[in-house]
């Protein structure tokens, strides 16, 4: 008799994966271990067992150097300081994710260019899924943006936007915003983690089978960071960041991810009751016009990506009324002006003990790069002591706990920017390469030095960058009184303001 043989067959496994990052799991768990989130790992169904066989190609491989690259030449979106971001323009089946608090522009700056960008050979389609039609019909009549070849759709469901795309066969697409859409073969609500990924996977494809560029308007958090799953800015082909005080007029957009260029680019907008418009030169935003100097305010040069720009630090000090005195900033971060202050006070021998002390920088602007450092110590040594600094300085440098004034990037092209707005002195860290002609630079090695260099106070210890570099000892004694505001300006020709715009 022959014997019996028992076949059995494995029952498939539950398998979990993570709603914020797709990461899959063989187990439950209870926090992801790829993005470290808590209670976002859910049980999906079963693991499938799947074999894949090799299946036709949708076109054969080539040698990289005979693959034509005129079809991913980028177009010009009509606007010149997104096209500076996006490193020209846009590149056709390109997907641009743009995100950014409520209120700072972001509907009006894309209704905008898709006005500008739409033409007959590349229509542009616009579908709001926050607003109504005419809601945006009246944003467009307040700015201007109507074009007989821009398309309009107010849709919530990712098949009827896949329907309008087939119908319009846009060039561009701009959907406002990613979280709004959902799709009918999901379950969960719009802006959930599963249903942005499914709509961005769905646009994506669409974007690359059809050569049509897409800009994906995208919600944050409250901490700023892109709303829904971390996929999602793997996806996309750019990343840009639009960031603003809603109550200054400067609006920035800032590169995050950009496969077509340049990370560290900026583009500067100005928000106004027209709509929005790019600023070539946002300088003129950052300074404060003034007949004569005043005491308390400095000028340095910034760097934003790689553009240059300069702004203005303002400081004020009053006698404190309270047994703490304040310690205010404005646009300038509270930890790095608290270091400023200890050391001005510890090596510049500036007393701010007893002193409020308040710190701002002018047109919203916010500098976060230590290149500041030397012109908030010079702002707040000038309000101490009533004596203002030239109008035709600026100041550039790091400084360290030591009292050193360090190098910063950019040296180079932070001074051509200042030469090119008319100033023709400044206070540089040693070693600033090469110097614009007409320009005078002072090379400052610490924070005594840098305040010695200013007019009335020994400027004998500073060293031109004609003379050595070895730095001056710095005197035990407390600096000396500042001069009075005429013998300060002596030798320094101020600018007229209207030099400066």
């Amino acid at each position: 008799m022959a014997a019996r043989t028992s076949k059995t067959t494995a029952k498939p496994r539950p398998a979990y994966r993570c709603t914020e990052c797709g990461n899959q799991l063989p187990k439950w768990v209870g926090r992801c271990p790829e993005c470290n989130a808590w209670g976002t790992v859910e049980e999906y169904g079963a693991v499938p067992i799947r074999t894949t066989a090799a299946g036709p190609v949708s076109a054969p491989a080539r040698p990289i150097a005979q693959v034509d690259g005129q079809v991913a030449t980028a177009r010009s979106t009509g606007v010149s300081e997104l096209d500076r971001v996006l490193g020209g323009g846009l590149v056709p089946g390109a997907v641009v994710l743009l995100a950014g608090e409520p209120g700072v522009g972001k509907s009006t700056l894309l209704l905008d260019v898709a006005a500008k960008a739409a033409t007959s050979q590349h229509r542009t389609l616009y579908v709001t899924g926050e607003e109504s039609a005419g809601q945006v019909r009246l944003r467009a009549d307040r700015i201007n943006a109507l074009s007989d070849h821009l398309y309009l759709a107010a849709e919530s469901d990712l098949g009827a936007v896949l329907g309008h795309i087939e119908q319009v066969n846009p060039g561009l697409l701009i959907l406002d915003s990613v979280q709004t859409i959902a799709s009918a073969e999901l379950d969960g609500a719009p802006g959930g983690p599963a249903q942005v990924r499914e709509v961005a996977g769905a646009l994506i494809r669409a974007s690359k089978d059809r050569g049509m560029a897409t800009l994906l308007v995208g919600h944050v958090t409250k901490d700023g960071s892109i709303a829904g799953p971390r996929l999602l800015e793997h996806l996309v082909d750019v990343v840009l960041s639009f960031e603003g005080d809603r109550h200054a007029r400067l609006r920035i957009i800032r590169g995050i991810k950009n496969r077509y260029g340049a990370t560290d680019e900026v583009g500067c907008f100005e928000l106004h009751d027209e709509g929005i418009a790019g600023l070539a030169d946002p300088s003129g935003l950052f300074l404060t016009r003034r007949d004569r100097p005043v005491p308390g305010t400095c000028l340095t040069v910034t760097l934003e990506g790689r553009r240059p720009l300069v702004a203005e630090v303002q400081a004020l000090m009053v006698d404190s009324q309270i047994p703490s005195p304040r310690r205010t900033t404005s646009g300038l971060e509270s930890p790095r002006i608290a270091m400023i202050l200890a050391v001005v006070e510890r090596h510049g021998g500036v007393k701010l003990g007893k002193q409020d002390i308040y710190t701002a920088t002018v047109g919203g602007v916010k500098l976060t790069e230590p290149s500041a450092d030397l012109a908030v110590a010079l702002a707040v040594a000038s309000s101490s002591s009533d004596t203002p600094l030239p109008s035709n300085l600026v100041a550039i440098g790091e400084v360290g706990l030591a009292g050193e004034v360090r190098r910063v990037t950019g040296v180079q092209r932070r001074l051509a920017e200042a030469h090119r707005l008319g100033f023709t002195h400044a206070l540089v860290p040693p070693d600033p390469g090469k110097v614009p002609p007409g320009m005078k630079v002072v090379e400052v090695a610490d924070i005594g030095e840098a305040l010695r260099a200013i007019p009335g106070r020994r400027r004998a210890a500073a060293k031109p960058r004609t003379e050595s570099r070895t730095p001056a000892p710095v005197p035990a004694a407390v600096p000396a009184p500042a001069a009075h505001p005429d013998e300060l300006m002596a030798g320094w020709e101020p600018l007229d303001s209207d030099e400066l715009g």
